[in-house]
């Protein structure tokens, strides 16, 4: 399979529709942050206020899909598309979002702009690490799916792959060829430090566990791995750009679980990645008016709806040789 640029599909899309598309809004992304955090904080509070197991398991699942929402505001971060100063983008990012789950917009960065550029090919890392590996092998019919979805609530899978996330993204991570002191690393230590200090002083290390590292070790990583395996993964032939990734369009309770922040329109992301999250449903309108795109686009209706359906036939170069 040979990746295509949106340059090699002429879409015909004209230009003056497309620029508006690409202003930032900062305080739009800012907010969504702090409705995240706000909903984060409020599930605890209720959950520890008339706790009881079935309350607590919905917590989990509402927290990790609030850090999966998280990190779709930190993706686009790491397309330089919160702040125009991309110094206090990154820092401010790693701060609210990265910080949180235990990684930097840095390391991610230099791993998610290389899948950009060589998406579905050899030299792109995200391909690369996922092929070969069962959870990302298809076909697969519908019950091993859920079961493999269902596993992450054991956190085996989830510690699993977050020792992956840190061995791709740090320990496999190109070093640069200078090291220099760094200011967020610097922060990212008094992040830390500071964490455990009000963890303590506060004595609040059990919720911390409770609410936090458990979501995160479960849902978190569950919520991921259902992304990732709609964004490229199932029944996609790879031929080119509009077949190589998917769109997932969403009703009101997959876009607050699986799909935040508009992160179900992929195809599009990835043909006109400087378009913030927030303008992607009308990037995809201007291009469904396109002839081209319209036809060949792989689009699916729905999570449960949709691609529950497109799991079942193999994809080309599903499997290592």
């Amino acid at each position: 399979m040979s990746a295509h640029s949106v340059k090699d599909l002429n879409l015909n899309i004209d230009k003056a529709q497309l620029k508006p598309l690409y202003e930032m809004n900062p305080l739009r992304h800012a907010l969504d942050m702090a409705l995240n955090w706000m909903l984060i904080l409020g599930t605890i509070f209720l959950t520890a206020t008339y706790f009881n197991p079935f309350l607590y398991v919905l917590s989990v699942i509402i927290i990790g899909a609030r850090m999966h929402a998280l990190a779709i505001l930190m993706h686009d971060a790491s397309h330089f598309r919160f702040l125009p100063n991309r110094k206090w983008n990154d820092m401010v990012t790693n701060l609210v979002t990265l910080y949180p789950i235990f990684t930097t917009i840095e390391a991610y960065r230099q791993n998610h702009l290389r899948h950009h550029n060589h998406l579905n090919t050899e030299h792109d890392p995200d391909w690369v690490a996922k092929l070969g590996k069962r959870a990302f092998t298809f076909p697969k019919t519908k019950a091993e799916f859920v079961l493999r979805v269902l596993s992450y609530f054991g956190m085996v899978e989830g510690a699993k792959d977050a020792f992956w996330f840190f061995k791709r993204f740090v320990l496999d991570a190109p070093k640069p060829k200078k090291k220099k002191k760094s200011v967020n690393g610097i922060v990212r230590i008094a992040y830390y430090i500071s964490l455990i200090i009000v963890l303590s002083v506060l004595g609040i290390w059990k919720e911390y566990l409770m609410y936090w590292i458990i979501p995160y070790l479960s849902t978190f990583f569950m919520f991921q791995y259902i992304r990732s395996v709609a964004e490229h993964f199932g029944e996609l032939g790879y031929e080119h750009a509009l077949n190589s990734t998917r769109t997932v369009k969403t009703n009101l309770i997959e876009r607050f679980f699986l799909a935040p922040h508009n992160v179900g329109y992929h195809l599009e992301h990835h043909l006109y990645p400087g378009v913030p999250y927030y303008n992607l449903h009308k990037l995809h309108k201007v291009l469904m008016e396109s002839e081209g795109y319209a036809e060949k686009a792989h689009i699916t209706e729905g999570y449960l709806s949709g691609l529950m359906n497109e799991l079942g036939k193999a994809q080309l170069g599903a499997k290592v040789q």
